[in-house]
C-alpha cells in the first residue's frame, strides 16, 4: 500500500530528476567555459592587460652600498644577516646576456651562432614570451646554456608591491618548470643597466628579490643593439677593455635582430683569437649550477600551464580565422541582401506586374492544432473574414484542452474539424490535406491569424503553372516585450530579405509554417508532408525544388504569429528549427550531385542554407567575442570602431527591411541589445543542435505555451485586459 510519505518520497525523487541538467544543456556550456578560459589565458599571456610601461625616474643613491654601487654587476643580496656581496666576472671570461626573449625569428639564430663558435650564454626570458615557445627555452637548457628571470610580463619593479613581484617570480618559474623542468636562481630586473645606477628605488626591490632566494645579474658592457646602430658599432660597444671579464647585454627579442646576430658571427671567434672564453655566469663565478630540476606537483603544473597557452594560442588563430570567414560571410550576404531585395521589390512593385490571370478559385486552408485553446478562435475568425473563398479545415491532433470543442461551438460557414490521435504536425498536414476539397492547400499554424486579403494574395503565384508552392510574410504579433522586439526585428531583417533573395535565385529553403501555399499536385507528387525531420516546412521546401517546381516569395500574404515570450520557449522553439534544418540539409544532400532542378537547388540553395543558416549563427558570436577581447586587452579603440562598423552595416540592411515592409524604425533601436544577445543565444542553440545530431540524439517536439493575445485585425473580441494596442496587427 502506498503511504502519504511513500508518495512524498517518490515526487521528490521525480523533482530531483527533472532538476538534474541533460547533457545536451551540459556540453554546450561547458564547452563556451573552456572557450572562453582559453581566450582569457591567451589575452592574458599576449596582451597588455598586465602590463605597466612606467619607467622609473633617476633617484638618490643615499641607502645603496658603497659596495654595490662600485661593485660587479653580480648581486648577492641573499643574506639578511649580512651586507650584500658584489661579484665580478674574472678576467678574458665573457657573460653574454640576452635579454626579453625568446623569440621565434631571433633566438633560434642567436642559438645556431653559439653553437656554431661553442660559445655559451645566459639568457632571461620573460614569462609571456617563454609560456608562448617553450620549445626554445628546452633547447638553451639541452645546449649548455644558463636561463634566468626577467619577470613574466616585464614591469619595472620599483613600481610594484612585493605581492606583484611574487607573482613575476612565480608565474615565471612555472613558465621554466613546463618549458624545461628546471628553476632559476638568477633573475635580472626589467630595465636594469649597470650596477652603479642603483638607486634608492631600485635597491629595495633588489634586497627583497635577494631574500627570495635570487643572484640579481645586471650588466657592465652594454652592447646598446636594441638602438640597431650597426654591426661595427654593437661590436666595439659589447667589447671588454684591457682584458677584464664582463657580462654583455644583447637582445634576442623585441624586434628587428638582424644585427646582433651579425655581430655574432664576428664577435665571437674574434675574442676568442684574442683569449676569451664564452661560459655560463655560474661556470664564471665557479659557483654551483643556477638551475635546480623541478619534480612532482610543481612539474606538471609548469607543463599544464605551458600546454594551455598553446592550445590558447591554436583556438584563438582558429578562431581568428573563423572571425575572418564571418565577416565575409556577414559582408557578402548583407550585400546580397540589399542587391537582391531591391531586385525583388522593384520587380514585384512595378505597374503592370502580375503572375497571370487572377486565381479565384476556392482554397483550403489547413490548421494544424495541438492544446490552442488560447489562439483557435481568434485564427479561425480571421479565415472566415478572408475576402476570398476558402474552407478551413481544422485537424485537431488529440488536443486535451477541448480545441476542437472551440472551433465546433463557433457554428461558423466553411470551417470543418478533423480530429485525430496525437501523431504530430507532418501527420496532421497530411490528414487535412486528404479531407480537402481543393486544389490549392494554405498552411498554417494553430497561433496565426489572417489579413483579410492574405488568401488572396498568397494564391495568386499559383497562375503561373510552374510555381509549386509559396511563402507568405510572417509577422511578430507580440511584438511589445524586448524578447518580441527582437523577433520582430529577426522577422523582418532576417526571414523577410531572405526570402526575397531567395525568391530571386530560386532556391527559397522554406516555406513559414505560419503562412505557406501549396499546389495539391505538387505535394502529392513528393508524398506529402514528411515525418523524417522536426523542420518538416523547411523539408517538403527543399523536396519540391528537387521536383522541379518554382518556390515563390508574396510580401503582401501577411501573417500575424505569436512568438514565443520567454527565453526558455524561444531556446525550445529554435532548438528544434536547427535541428530540424540540420536534418533537412542532411536528407537532401544527394542534390549537389544530381542534374536538373534538383542540382541546381543542390549545388546554389543548399550552400546557402549551410552557410548562411547553420555555418554563420555558428560563427556570429565571434564578433562578440572579440568584441570583450578587445576591449579587455587591446586595442580598445580599433576593436570599438570595428564592432560599430559591423553593426553599421547591420543597422543599414535593417531600416531598408523596415522600410521594405512598411515596419515602423522604433524597433529597431533595440538592434545593438538585440545583436549582442540574440547572437549568444543563437549559437548555443546551433552548438546544441550540433551535439544533438553527432551524439546522435533525439529531439521531441515541443509545445509552446499560447496566450493569445495575437487577433484578427480589427479583431475587438476576446482581447487581454491591458494589452498592447501594438501586439495585434492593425487591418
Amino acid at each position: 500500500m502506498t503511504t502519504p510519505v511513500t508518495r512524498g518520497r517518490h515526487n521528490r525523487r521525480k523533482q530531483t530528476r527533472r532538476r538534474r541538467l541533460p547533457l545536451r544543456y551540459l556540453l554546450p556550456f561547458l564547452l563556451l567555459v573552456a572557450l572562453l578560459a582559453m581566450l582569457m589565458l591567451r589575452g592574458y599571456v599576449h596582451s597588455e592587460i598586465l602590463a605597466d610601461h612606467r619607467i622609473q625616474p633617476p633617484a638618490a643613491t643615499d641607502t645603496v652600498p658603497e659596495q654595490v654601487l662600485e661593485g660587479g654587476p653580480v648581486i648577492d643580496a641573499r643574506s639578511a644577516s649580512e651586507t650584500a656581496k658584489s661579484l665580478r666576472v674574472p678576467d678574458h671570461r665573457i657573460v653574454l646576456t640576452f635579454d626579453d626573449g625568446p623569440d621565434p625569428e631571433w633566438t633560434p639564430r642567436v642559438l645556431d651562432k653559439l653553437k656554431e663558435h661553442h660559445a655559451h650564454a645566459v639568457f632571461f626570458v620573460t614569462g609571456t614570451m617563454a609560456s608562448r615557445y617553450p620549445d626554445l627555452v628546452k633547447r638553451m637548457v639541452d645546449e649548455g646554456h644558463e636561463v634566468g628571470l626577467h619577470t613574466f610580463n616585464h614591469p619595472d619593479l620599483s613600481y610594484q608591491s612585493h605581492t606583484r613581484i611574487d607573482w613575476e617570480l612565480s608565474q615565471n618559474q612555472l613558465v621554466l618548470a613546463g618549458a624545461a623542468g628546471i628553476r632559476s636562481s638568477l633573475f635580472r630586473p626589467p630595465y636594469s643597466s649597470f650596477a652603479d645606477a642603483m638607486d634608492d628605488k631600485s635597491w629595495p626591490v633588489t634586497q627583497y628579490i635577494g631574500s627570495r632566494g635570487y643572484l640579481t645579474v645586471v650588466n657592465n658592457t652594454d652592447s646598446e643593439d636594441w638602438k640597431r646602430p650597426g654591426v661595427r658599432t654593437i661590436i666595439e660597444n659589447a667589447t671588454p677593455k684591457h682584458g677584464r671579464g664582463a657580462i654583455v647585454l644583447m637582445h634576442d627579442s623585441g624586434g628587428d635582430r638582424s644585427q646582433t646576430v651579425a655581430a655574432l658571427d664576428r664577435f665571437l671567434p674574434g675574442m676568442q683569437d684574442k683569449g676569451y672564453e664564452f661560459t655560463n655566469l655560474t661556470t664564471a663565478l665557479g659557483a654551483p649550477s643556477a638551475h635546480t630540476p623541478v619534480t612532482g606537483l610543481a612539474l606538471w603544473q609548469g607543463k599544464a600551464f605551458v600546454h594551455a597557452v598553446g592550445v590558447s594560442d591554436h583556438i584563438t588563430d582558429v578562431m581568428v580565422a573563423g572571425l575572418a570567414v564571418i565577416g565575409v560571410l556577414v559582408i557578402s550576404r548583407f550585400g546580397l541582401m540589399l542587391l537582391l531585395s531591391f531586385a525583388h521589390a522593384r520587380r514585384v512593385r512595378r505597374r503592370g506586374f502580375g503572375w497571370g490571370e487572377p486565381v479565384i478559385r476556392p482554397v483550403t486552408v489547413l490548421v494544424p492544432a495541438y492544446n490552442e485553446r488560447e489562439c483557435i478562435a481568434n485564427t479561425v475568425r480571421s479565415l472566415v473574414a478572408s475576402d476570398y473563398p476558402v474552407e478551413v479545415i481544422v485537424i485537431d491532433d488529440g488536443s486535451t484542452d477541448g480545441t476542437a470543442d472551440i472551433v465546433e461551438a463557433m457554428w461558423l460557414r466553411d470551417v470543418r474539424v478533423v480530429r485525430q490521435r496525437n501523431a504530430g504536425k507532418p501527420a496532421a498536414l497530411n490528414n487535412g490535406i486528404a479531407h480537402a476539397r481543393h486544389d490549392i492547400i494554405v498552411m498554417m499554424d494553430g497561433d496565426t491569424v489572417f489579413e483579410p486579403s492574405t488568401v488572396r494574395e498568397l494564391v495568386q503565384p499559383f497562375a503561373d503553372p510552374r510555381v509549386g508552392a509559396v511563402a507568405g510574410n510572417a509577422k511578430v504579433g507580440n511584438r511589445d516585450s524586448m524578447i518580441g522586439a527582437w523577433q520582430h526585428i529577426e522577422y523582418v531583417m532576417g526571414f523577410n530579405l531572405d526570402r526575397r533573395m531567395y525568391d530571386l535565385l530560386r532556391c527559397m529553403p522554406t516555406i513559414p509554417g505560419a503562412v505557406g501555399a501549396f499546389r495539391r499536385d505538387a505535394l502529392d507528387r513528393i508524398g506529402g508532408m514528411s515525418e523524417d525531420t522536426l523542420a518538416e516546412d523547411t523539408d517538403v521546401t527543399m523536396a519540391l525544388h528537387r521536383d522541379g517546381w518554382r518556390v515563390v516569395y508574396a510580401e503582401n500574404a501577411r501573417a500575424w504569429t505569436e512568438a514565443p515570450e520567454t527565453v526558455q520557449q524561444l531556446w525550445s522553439q529554435r532548438y528544434r528549427w536547427s535541428y530540424g534544418t540540420m536534418q533537412a540539409i542532411w536528407k537532401h544532400r544527394r542534390a549537389v550531385i544530381e542534374r536538373g532542378p534538383s542540382g541546381r537547388f543542390g549545388r546554389v540553395g543548399l550552400p546557402f542554407v549551410a552557410l548562411f543558416m547553420v555555418v554563420a549563427p555558428l560563427l556570429a558570436p565571434l564578433i562578440d567575442v572579440f568584441l570583450l577581447y578587445g576591449i579587455v586587452f587591446g586595442p580598445t579603440q580599433k576593436t570599438i570602431v570595428a564592432w560599430l562598423g559591423v553593426l553599421a552595416v547591420q543597422a543599414v540592411c535593417a531600416a531598408y527591411a523596415f522600410r521594405l515592409d512598411r515596419e515602423r524604425m522604433t524597433h529597431l533601436i533595440s538592434l545593438p541589445l538585440q545583436q549582442i544577445l540574440y547572437r549568444q543565444l543563437m549559437y548555443v542553440v546551433l552548438l546544441q543542435s550540433w551535439i544533438t545530431a553527432l551524439t546522435g540524439g533525439r529531439l521531441r517536439w515541443q509545445k509552446l505555451r499560447r496566450t493569445g493575445v495575437v487577433e484578427a485585425p480589427g479583431a475587438t473580441t476576446g482581447q487581454r485586459r491591458g494589452s498592447s494596442n501594438d501586439r495585434r496587427p492593425v487591418a
